[in-house]
């Protein structure tokens, strides 16, 4: 299923109202085209279409809407919306919590998971005007569904001179700990690209821990034939793309740090990650909120469900500060 786009002129961002617990897709400004200004709109529309939603704040145990939880995060200092990478409801919604929020503050950077900090410089060319978009896509590696998923939140950045960071470790770093441990940072990143990487990580043997052991299952097809490994070499296989998803999530959690230490003062920094990484205030959240001490960061996640009528926000309390319920698309619509 996709999000069909209106176009809805750069200053019409400042007079939108949203509707208690429905939000009007005409201001997720083209999930297929990436409309966010005049100067990139065209002549195509569509009729306007429902983000079906719900929202539950946890700390006071009960629904509310969308519109008083941007108002909340818009006295925090990092917003993390952890997003479900398949749903398209999810992108609309994350696309229009940036443009409430541009209706309430002025100082605002955009961090997302989607971008590695090797793609940082054509990610900078292109928000000044220095380079092409084809250009800087085919030097950034994007993501799959970028166009229709990732580019409108682009878009706003741009249409607002807000800077957007690349957060993430390049996968090719990551994929190396996958496959030798820790211990292949130090042996074989080039000093020049050292940087690429956060400075230090913690990985211990927490919760965080658990949670991702029961989320990757049997790892014996990872790295080596199944025949050949043994339960102590499962273990070790897994601990290695454990170590992995720290060192992504440590680099995130820095890039947070730097991107909030450079940014003028009273800045909110809103970074686009997968659940998994902030679900718990575990992951990306933890390492942020590690390297800030005393700053006010909301966890937003977001969660298909196939009955929004039936959402226990109770049963999904822990997850974050506030649980967004998606109605999730019909299997057959999913995009693939």
């Amino acid at each position: 299923m996709r999000l069909q786009a209106n176009i809805i002129p750069k200053h019409n961002f400042m007079h939108l109202k949203f509707i208690n617990t429905v939000i009007i897709i005409a201001i997720a400004t083209a999930t297929a085209t990436g409309q966010i200004a005049p100067k990139t709109a065209s002549a195509d529309s569509a009729p306007l279409t429902y983000a079906a939603h719900r929202v539950y704040d946890t700390r006071h145990k009960r629904f509310t809407d969308f519109e008083s939880l941007l108002a909340d995060a818009t006295t925090a200092d990092v917003l993390f919306l952890g997003e479900q990478h398949d749903d398209p409801i999810t992108h609309a919604l994350e696309t229009a919590a940036l443009a409430g929020l541009t209706r309430r503050r002025g100082n605002i950077v955009l961090a997302m998971e989607m971008f590695e900090r090797d793609a940082q410089s054509s990610l900078d060319g292109y928000l000044g005007g220095r380079i092409s978009e084809s250009d800087f896509l085919a030097a950034s590696r994007p993501w799959p569904r970028y166009r229709s998923d990732y580019r409108p939140m682009v878009e706003i950045a741009k249409s607002y001179h807000w800077p957007v960071i690349a957060s993430n470790v390049p996968r090719r770093f990551a994929s190396l700990v996958a496959r030798r441990g820790l211990a292949g940072i130090n042996d074989s990143v080039p000093s020049a690209e050292r940087a690429l990487v956060a400075r230090a990580f913690n990985c211990p043997h927490d919760d965080y821990f658990d949670r991702f052991a029961s989320m990757m299952g049997d790892m014996s097809g990872h790295g080596a034939p199944v025949k050949t490994q043994s339960e102590q070499e499962k273990k070790a296989t897994l601990e290695r793309v454990y170590f992995a998803q720290c060192v992504k999530d440590e680099t995130m959690g820095e890039s947070i740090a730097i991107a909030y230490a450079a940014a003028p003062p009273r800045a909110l920094v809103v970074h686009v990650n997968g659940s998994f990484h902030s679900d718990f205030r575990m992951g990306t959240a933890e390492r942020a909120e590690r390297q800030l001490p005393g700053k006010r960061i909301v966890v937003v996640s977001f969660v298909p469900i196939a009955d929004l009528d039936s959402a226990d926000g109770t049963a999904q309390k822990k997850l974050g500060d506030y649980v967004v319920f998606t109605l999730a698309p019909p299997k057959s619509a999913s995009s693939p």
